[in-house]
């Protein structure tokens, strides 16, 4: 059922780092909806720093899922391989009634929450301005393009480009999300794993060998991109590195971000997916299922150590 913007709706955001804390900023400043916080840790207030303003943002925060209650929209802004540890606040939050939009990277959003929404609405959502968690109380939103969300072109993408008028966040709804969706996994599926490898920002993608190296990644992705459906230039992996570049040389992507903080990272969602859904087209990818290999190596690694630091503190 559509709802009038003017409606005040409740919204839960489930996930409060760069990209969830930046959407719960927006949201408050705007002031037409109620809006829970859900995170790990108590949060009354955060600085919300956008186009060069700090912005002090009180939050209604909650720490235990147990205090939720159903509620008409969820934004799930965990990353894509956390979402398991979301499924608690889905089981209260969410109702046959009840939206849930995913900020996350990847291909494969319903498939991924669908089964742990009850029976709610999954709309896919993709995610394109720069959200970085500064410190435990401090978010930097940067706009990168002419959006920043994309949602596909229904009566759910609608009604969620409704709820975000007033914010600063720009909403697209687009008739063909499955191409969009690809355009974004191609820049996410080149610009974090070499990011994160040679742990450097986006001025890493200036040098020469690293630009060469990135467009033979992008032609293999694109082939799977085109054999899965997505409408694609002949030069689509050439745009996608010129669109890279347009990015700010100091923006540090997600996985080089998780990387720098000893965190495991979505690898699965990015060049997984790549590899994943070439792998059904019988298409060779041998470079991505290289950064496949050594990222996987990474992550898990840090998430071990996560796990060895968590049972230390509990010995």
């Amino acid at each position: 059922m559509e709802v009038s913007p003017s409606v005040r709706q409740s919204v839960a955001v489930v996930g409060l780092g760069g990209i969830g804390g930046g959407a719960a900023a927006c949201l408050h400043l705007a002031g037409r909806h109620d809006i829970t916080a859900c995170a790990r840790r108590p949060l009354d207030r955060l600085t919300f720093e956008y186009e060069g303003r700090d912005t002090d943002v009180p939050l209604r925060a909650l720490t235990d899922p147990g205090q939720a209650a159903p509620v008409d929209w969820v934004l799930l802004c965990t990353k894509a391989h956390e979402t398991p540890s979301a499924a608690a606040w889905l089981t209260r939050l969410c109702r046959p009634r009840t939206r849930v939009v995913v900020f996350q990277n990847g291909i494969d959003h319903e498939a991924r929450v669908a089964p742990l929404a009850h029976g709610a609405g999954v709309v896919p959502a993709i995610v394109y301005y720069n959200g970085e968690r500064l410190a435990a109380d401090r978010v930097r939103l940067r706009r990168v393009g002419e959006h920043e969300l994309t949602v596909p072109d229904d009566a759910d993408g609608a009604a969620f480009a409704a709820l975000m008028q007033g914010t600063p966040l720009r909403v697209l709804c687009s008739p063909d999300f499955l191409t969009l969706k690809w355009r974004k996994l191609l820049l996410n599926a080149v610009a974090n794993p070499i990011s994160a490898l040679v742990l450097q920002r986006q001025i890493v993608f200036r040098r020469a060998d690293v630009h060469a190296l990135s467009l033979d990644v992008l032609k293999e992705a694109v082939s799977v991109a085109r054999a899965d459906g997505a409408q694609l230039a002949e030069d689509e992996a050439e745009r996608t590195m010129e669109k890279l570049l347009t990015i700010a040389p100091e923006i540090g992507t997600s996985m080089y971000l998780d990387r720098l903080a000893g965190r495991p990272f979505e690898v699965e969602a990015l060049t997984g997916a790549v590899v994943a859904t070439a792998e059904r087209h019988g298409i060779a990818t041998p470079l991505n299922r290289m950064l496949l290999t050594l990222l996987r190596a990474i992550s898990e690694a840090a998430e071990a150590e996560r796990d060895n630091a968590s049972a230390r503190a509990d010995a």
